[in-house]
């Protein structure tokens, strides 16, 4: 249904979750995968279960809240594959304290892997996405971006509301370029960050989705396949709500 063959996509935090099966739904459609995680070993390994699979994919590791690493792996990356046609800003730390119990460390680490990282990679990618006849960013922000969430930390709302302002921001900017900048809004999707969640809390969750259940990462990976795609041409500055009617508006 969608043209994503025979393009090179980059996935950070593509290693688990939902980041891995973003990367595989890419895969799967032709494009080839380059799988960014913190972890080399973890990069590596979720690389290696595509490859086995058939498709073109290989690990690289990259801390996303480094500039200096983003610049490296893009180079690798681009050398590697002669091309980079799509981002997918996927890398992410979730936090689940109290108002009261945020410190310091906590908000600067979520922000500079979820929000930081998301800029200078899509800032670091520019160069190489004027090469693509059909770039794209899809950047992952979260229903806690749209309405706060219910039981994750501050520090993660505030991250992924930035998240979905860099998305308007970036359109406008990069429109002349031709790069199109979308992103997808998930609500609690069952993966290894929801189970961070104890029991009482992921039943609070539940209750409150009029769909009656949690999402999946095929759910949201099917939605950056749409924004991916050379179909998505006229798309961009769009705000993709996958929460099975948790947020609407």
């Amino acid at each position: 249904m969608f043209t994503l063959s025979g393009r090179t996509a980059i996935v950070t935090g593509g290693s688990r979750g939902i980041g891995y099966a973003i990367g595989r739904a890419l895969a799967q459609s032709g494009m080839n995968v380059a799988i960014l995680s913190k972890n080399e070993v973890h990069a590596a390994k979720a690389a290696a279960k595509l490859t086995e699979q058939g498709y073109s994919c290989r690990g690289f590791a990259c801390d996303v809240s480094d500039v200096n690493q983003i610049s490296s792996v893009l180079k690798n990356i681009f050398e590697f594959y002669n091309a980079i046609d799509v981002l997918v800003n996927c890398a992410g730390i979730l936090d689940t304290l109290p108002i009261e119990e945020l410190t310091e460390e906590v908000w600067d680490n979520v922000l500079d892997t979820n929000l930081k990282g998301t800029f200078f990679m899509t800032q670091k990618v520019i160069p190489y996405l004027e090469k693509s006849h059909a770039p794209r960013i899809i950047n992952i922000s979260s229903n806690a971006g749209r309405m706060g969430g219910y039981e994750n930390g501050l520090a993660y709302s505030a991250s992924k509301g930035g998240i979905i302002s860099l998305t308007y921001a970036e359109a406008r900017r990069l429109a002349p370029k031709n790069i199109t900048v979308n992103c997808v809004a998930p609500g609690t999707i069952e993966s290894d960050m929801s189970q961070t969640y104890d029991q009482d809390a992921h039943e609070r969750l539940l209750s409150r989705f009029p769909l009656g259940r949690l999402g999946t990462p095929e759910e949201v990976a099917a939605a950056v396949c749409y924004f991916a795609s050379e179909e998505a041409a006229f798309t961009t500055g769009a705000v993709l709500d996958v929460n099975g009617g948790l947020f609407m508006g």
